[in-house]
C-alpha cells in the first residue's frame, strides 16, 4: 500500500513538473506578460547542452540566426561547456563519491559493513 502512496506522489509530481513546463513554454512563446526575453536569457543558459527548450519559445517572425546569436551562443563561437570525457568523468566522481557517503553512513550508522563488503568486491575484481 505504502508503494503506491509513493507512486501515486512521483506521477503527480511528474505531471507538475510537465504542465509547468508546458505553462512557461506556452507563456515564452506568446509573449502572455512581457517576459520572453527574461525565458529566453534564462533558458538560454540551459539551451548550451540542450537547444530544444529554447527553440520552443523562438516567435515565427524572428530568425533563428538572430535568436541564437541573441541568447545561446558565445560570441566567439566555442562551445560554452567542457568536453565531452571531462562531463562524463565529472558525472562518474559525483556518482562514486555520493554512493561512498552513502555507504560510510550506512557503515556509520546501521551494523552492515557495507564498506568492507565495497572493499573486498574491490580486491576481487581487481585480481
Amino acid at each position: 500500500m505504502i508503494s503506491y502512496v509513493y507512486l501515486a506522489c512521483l506521477l503527480i509530481l511528474l505531471l507538475v513538473r510537465v504542465v509547468t513546463r508546458v505553462l512557461v513554454d506556452f507563456i515564452g512563446w506568446s509573449n502572455a506578460l512581457g517576459l520572453r526575453n527574461a525565458i529566453a536569457r534564462e533558458r538560454g543558459i540551459i539551451a548550451y547542452r540542450a537547444w530544444v527548450p529554447l527553440e520552443r519559445i523562438r516567435p515565427n517572425n524572428v530568425p533563428q540566426e538572430r535568436w541564437e546569436e541573441a541568447f545561446a551562443w558565445p560570441a566567439n563561437n566555442k562551445p560554452p561547456y567542457p568536453p565531452l570525457a571531462q562531463r562524463i568523468l565529472r558525472g562518474l566522481l559525483s556518482y562514486l563519491t555520493v554512493i561512498l557517503a552513502a555507504a560510510a553512513l550506512l557503515q556509520v550508522f546501521t551494523p552492515f559493513p557495507v564498506l568492507t563488503w565495497l572493499g573486498r568486491l574491490a580486491k576481487m575484481l581487481i585480481g
